[in-house]
């Protein structure tokens, strides 16, 4: 009786060792490929295409982020939005509006918004929520996109974490950590859009989709694609830098 009560205990260590340490993985997984994108800091150029069924408009920006705290960008075309700004430090978010000169705070509430009429939300552009940090991780399978052999991951968000989705489906191909697809859903567990990566290159030294398109669930011939053509990583950004007078004033 005893032998056959320790043999249970065992087991269960033993499973409960094996969820843990495929959490574990699955985490640096994830943490592997947002690291690969995100650089101790970044400095891009990308132009946004948002594509509807009767019409297109094209967005050129700048951007600057260091780590998931602080990210900092620019609006350079359309003329009409040339100057415009978001500001994301820590938790809290700004926009300038050089037109009215005026920097509204923008409330939590408003991450899920779309970004400029796009198919990105705020929480997209800026990265409000931490892919790394607000959610727990978990390895669904194995799955081979465009011809790439890719771990299938689960996100579930964490009690109380400040994220937009209900969960999210992730594919990281497993020889290089390249994210080539995510599937985002509500929380009543409804597909809202589907992200995926293409046209890989290397970029500031790295090997990554250059071309994202984000494509809504329930909206046909609708998507928004944003394309970095340039890409420079790690080169040292001060804190100072993501302030809301710079905000102002960069260009």
């Amino acid at each position: 009786m005893q032998t056959k009560t320790l043999r249970w205990i065992l087991m269960g260590l033993l499973m409960g060792l094996i969820t843990s340490l495929q959490a574990q993985n699955a985490t640096e997984i994830v943490k592997k490929s947002n690291d690969k994108v995100q650089g101790k800091t970044s400095q891009g150029v990308m132009t946004m295409t948002i594509i509807r069924p009767k019409w297109r408009r094209t967005v050129e920006m700048k951007s600057w982020s260091k780590g998931s705290q602080y990210s900092l960008i620019l609006i350079k075309k359309p003329v009409r939005d040339k100057g415009s700004g978001y500001l994301k430090r820590t938790r809290e978010m700004w926009n300038w509006l050089p037109k009215v000169g005026r920097v509204v705070k923008m409330p939590p509430s408003m991450m899920n918004q779309s970004w400029m009429g796009s198919d990105f939300t705020n929480d997209d552009l800026v990265r409000q929520s931490s892919i790394v940090n607000d959610y727990t991780h978990k390895i669904m399978g194995s799955e081979t996109l465009e011809g790439r052999s890719c771990y299938k991951i689960l996100l579930t968000p964490k009690p109380n974490a400040p994220v937009v989705w209900g969960k999210v489906e992730m594919w990281i191909s497993k020889k290089d950590f390249m994210q080539l697809q995510s599937k985002m859903y509500d929380e009543d567990g409804y597909l809202v859009n589907t992200m995926r990566g293409s046209k890989i290159k290397n970029l500031g030294g790295r090997t990554i989709p250059s071309k994202l398109e984000m494509i809504p669930a329930e909206k046909p011939n609708q998507k928004t694609v944003l394309e970095y053509k340039s890409i420079v990583f790690d080169k040292p950004i001060g804190n100072g830098f993501f302030s809301v007078q710079n905000l102002k004033r960069v260009r």
